[in-house]
This record gives structure tokens, C-alpha cells and sequence, in this order.
């Protein structure tokens, strides 16, 4: 795989806002099945109100969540290379590719090769965080040798 981080970039800002949209369109739902409930008269209002009141919230979060790694992503400069991992890196290793950008897990490209996005608090980028090309790190008792770092 040639790392193509603008390609990468645009898929990783796609799932994000496709998990905007998601969550998003639940929430949509749940207020309206909030306001609908209100005629309802034969339903248990506290329990049902409750639960969808608690889903509604944590579907609130999980948008908060998508958003803030929305704006985090569009802080990455699609341009730029390094030669030291840092965040907006893409980094080929001997078991797999990461980008370093966002908590958005493995991310499939238009030619079929896999990249898993990773945040900065991911352990795994703790562990790579300012090595080049040629280095070396251990993770979960496994050795990864960094081939290269776009």
C-alpha cells in the first residue's frame, strides 16, 4: 500500500460523519417518541420516559464525542510528512498500517488495504509517539518494527 493520506483523511471524516448523522437521527427518535408518549396514557410515563430519557443522553455524549474527533481531525494537515510519528502520521509497521488522527479503528481503503485510525491516547501510539522509520517498540508482548512513517 502507498500511504495516500489525503484518501485516508476523507474516509476517516466520512465515518465520522456518518456517525454524526447516526446518532444524530437516534436522538431525533427518542424525542420524538418522548413527545409521543406524552398522549399515551396506558404506558408506565416515569419507566418509559426514564429509559428513553438515559438513551437520549447517551446518544448526546456519543455526538459530542463524534464532533470533538471531527474537529480534531480537521486539524490534520493532509500535505505534510514527517519523519517522526506524531499526530497526522501514517505509520507502515510490520503488522499493520495506523493514522494517527482519531478513535475511529480499522478503516478500509478504495484498493482493499487496511489502516487503523488511532488517537494520540491510544497505548499502542504511546508506545510509537516520536520513533522513524527503522525503530522498533513493543506492544501487548508483541515487537513491531516501524518500516516506514508517511
Amino acid at each position: 500500500m502507498v500511504a495516500n493520506k489525503e484518501e485516508l483523511f476523507y474516509k476517516c471524516l466520512d465515518t465520522v460523519n456518518r456517525q454524526i448523522e447516526k446518532y444524530q437521527k437516534e436522538m431525533d427518535q427518542i424525542r420524538e417518541s418522548m413527545e409521543n408518549n406524552d398522549a399515551h396514557t396506558d404506558y408506565d410515563e416515569d419507566d418509559t420516559k426514564g429509559q428513553l430519557l438515559g438513551d437520549f443522553e447517551k446518544y448526546a455524549e456519543y455526538l459530542d464525542n463524534s464532533r470533538k474527533m471531527k474537529e480534531k481531525l480537521s486539524r490534520i494537515d493532509k500535505k505534510h510528512y514527517t519523519e517522526q510519528i506524531d499526530f497526522g502520521s501514517i505509520v507502515e509497521t510490520s503488522e499493520s498500517y495506523y493514522f494517527i488522527s482519531a478513535a475511529l479503528g480499522k478503516i478500509v481503503l478504495e484498493e482493499g488495504s487496511s489502516v487503523y485510525a488511532i488517537s494520540t491516547e491510544a497505548p499502542i501510539y504511546q508506545e510509537m509517539k516520536g520513533k522513524k522509520a527503522g525503530d522498533s517498540f513493543s506492544f501487548n508482548g508483541t515487537d513491531h518494527k516501524i518500516l516506514n512513517v508517511h
